[in-house]
């Protein structure tokens, strides 16, 4: 099957959307089918074999994080020829509201250039101004989606809010053997009087809850004092250590910086905890997959989408967000019961295999040839 898909956002900066399309892609063409990837960028970024520039970056504030989108008349010729050239039997398009290239793919496709158009949905924002003040302006074009898809129930729910009609979920998707059989490094490696909590997330958005892990700190090493933070993400190092009580104190926390996907599946999997102190915003949370999936116990923020991925605390250890307090009990009570930490990593490990590609591509996959078979 030939297959075009497109992403919203910026291809060479790291993001939860760009990271399901780049791994789509990849276990597709690992099956055999033919796949291109268009993607903001411009003509001297390096990107996969398989995907395209689609023009070049705007950062653009949204939804408490930056979108790095590519619009314009330039984009746009970029776009229809990157269809007419692909001649696919399906298009697959993520976030088809964002005012980028998926935007733009969306108002180019036409049954006979593009064949059935899939629509991933992955953003939940139920108090979307804009997507309720752009619906009637963008209802024709969306009329064009042969099936639609949402990565989440919360994001199904913006569907249903915002856009109508209905989102069939199938979730984001990680390659789970690679974080499964990760080696460990010896300095992210916890130990019984040296426990490690790791933390992967941009350090300057605060819905990724840095501050309240600054807060946590503290409390948790009054009571385990050998136990370390280890802090991975893109963001201002000196600003995020600025948060912490005692910004001295380079024991307490150590911040990795950005890491490539091999040092993540290291850190994840050498870790007694996973911290997520997210405060919201989140749609699914596909990090607390990747640290099931490597073996660590997860502590999370009760947020909705991270209650379901946990399965209502039966995977995870859960915590009222916001709350360092209680965030901090959360993972004392972790680091304290051995056995209890143990078993809640094996159940996490054990549910993780629902969200392999192996499992989630497989959907994708039925998704794109009851369209097809369709529009035959």
């Amino acid at each position: 099957m030939r297959i075009g898909i497109v992403c919203p956002y910026a291809f060479d900066v790291p993001g939860g959307v760009q990271f399901h399309v780049r791994d789509l892609a990849e276990h597709l063409i690992g099956l055999g089918h033919h796949v291109r990837v268009l993607a903001p960028a411009d003509d001297e970024s390096t990107l996969p074999p398989f995907a395209d520039p689609g023009g070049s970056v705007v950062a653009v504030p949204y939804n408490g994080s930056v979108a790095r989108l590519s619009f314009g008349p330039v984009t746009a010729a970029r776009v229809r020829r990157w269809l007419t050239d692909g001649a696919f039997d399906v298009l697959h398009v993520h976030e088809p509201l964002s005012p980028s290239t998926s935007l733009l793919a969306l108002w180019a496709a036409t049954p006979e250039l593009t064949g059935p158009l899939v629509a991933t949905f992955h953003t939940a924002n139920l108090r979307s101004r804009a997507m309720q003040a752009a619906f009637p302006l963008l209802r024709p074009s969306l009329e064009k989606i042969s099936a639609r898809i949402a990565v989440s129930e919360d994001a199904r729910r913006t569907v249903v809010e915002h856009v109508g009609g209905d989102a069939v979920v199938i979730p984001n998707g990680v390659f789970t053997a690679d974080f499964a059989r990760a080696p460990r490094r010896s300095g992210w490696t916890g130990t019984p009087t040296a426990p490690v909590v790791a933390f992967v997330g941009r350090l300057d958005e605060p819905r990724k809850g840095l501050p309240l892990l600054c807060e946590v700190v503290p409390r948790v090493r009054a009571a385990l004092p050998g136990t370390r933070f280890l802090v991975a993400g893109r963001g201002d190092v000196e600003a995020a250590r600025a948060l912490l009580p005692d910004p001295g104190d380079r024991r307490a926390v150590e911040f990795l910086g950005p890491v490539d996907d091999r040092a993540k599946q290291s850190l994840l999997a050498g870790a007694d905890v996973y911290l997520a102190p997210h405060t919201g915003g989140e749609s699914f949370g596909i990090v607390l997959v990747e640290a099931m999936a490597a073996g660590a116990a997860v502590a999370a923020a009760d947020l909705g989408a991270f209650r379901r991925v946990l399965g209502e605390g039966a995977h995870g250890a859960l915590f009222e967000a916001g709350n360092a307090e209680a965030a901090a009990a959360t993972v004392l009570a972790l680091l304290r019961d051995r056995p209890a930490r143990d078993r809640l990593a094996r159940a996490g490990q054990a549910a993780a295999g629902r969200y392999d590609w192996s499992v989630v591509a497989a959907e994708v996959l039925a998704v794109y040839e009851t369209v097809a078979a369709g529009t035959r």
